[in-house]
């Protein structure tokens, strides 16, 4: 038998349901050799009977290869046309009950930073966002919403006095605005979308898969929305077919139903 990538993909979908065949082949296999010769292992066919027997081994390689980077208000400018246009605008079109959901949330910075961008529009208690991510680890970090400095660096400054408490060289994001998130494990591949939603957010994320999976995530994001509902997505992405999905381009990150 050969124990290629072909091989690796099939036993970790088995393992998973992860569809690693949906992510950019090259620089995917170039981060699971890497962390295969890390840990001085020979062969996929090795790895894989390591995964089998070892949960936490197992827990580490999703989160490893599902690939988190994320930070508050990351990319400022387009946040700001996010709370000085999009947001008024759905909240003038659907009201005070908007239905947010942040897609492949990582460790939670995107929907905080949304739960803050919010609440300068309407109370705390009003506000609900649903965020998902393909791994349970990382959905636990988020629930604990302990940051680095770094992390930070965007958030407006009066968010930072009033929503996060130093400890030592982290900061802990307020019940209050944790409160407001209710986090889902969620394969945007495999797994049901929401419905009837006025806003979702995800970056950063798509630029890792193929394009036929990116296209269609997008079309099934579409079908998530609420007519007139908008989708935010990352300063490295775009949507190549979006009149044809059914998208209007409201500026170079945000698209309407």
């Amino acid at each position: 038998m050969t124990y290629d990538y072909q091989y690796f993909i099939k036993e970790i979908f088995k393992l998973t349901t992860i569809d690693l065949s949906s992510y950019k082949e090259a620089q995917m296999k170039r981060r699971i050799d890497a962390l295969i010769t890390k840990h001085n292992i020979k062969g996929y066919d090795n790895y894989i009977n390591i995964l089998k027997k070892d949960k936490d081994e197992l827990n580490y390689f999703i989160e490893y290869t599902t690939i988190n980077v994320s930070e508050f208000y990351r990319n400022t400018d387009q946040w700001k046309i996010l709370t000085d246009t999009m947001l008024p605008d759905l909240y003038n079109k659907f009201g005070s009950n908007l239905k947010v959901w942040s897609a492949a949330c990582s460790t939670g910075d995107e929907p905080y930073s949304l739960v803050m961008a919010m609440s300068g529009f309407q109370p705390l208690s009003k506000i609900k966002v649903t965020a998902t991510d393909i791994s349970n680890e990382i959905i636990d970090k988020a629930k604990i919403g302990l940051y680095g400095s770094k992390s930070i660096v965007g958030v407006p400054d009066q968010y930072k006095m009033k929503y996060f408490k130093q400890n030592g060289n982290f900061y802990q994001v307020a019940d209050e605005i944790k409160r407001c998130v209710d986090f889902k494990k969620q394969d945007l591949l495999r797994d049901p979308y929401l419905t009837g939603c006025h806003l979702i957010v995800c970056r950063n994320v798509l630029i890792y898969f193929t394009e036929e999976a990116k296209s269609e995530i997008f079309r099934k994001f579409y079908n998530s929305l609420a007519p007139g509902g908008v989708l935010f997505i990352g300063s490295t992405e775009q949507i190549i077919d979006y009149k044809e999905i059914g998208f209007k381009r409201l500026d170079s990150f945000f698209y309407a139903k």
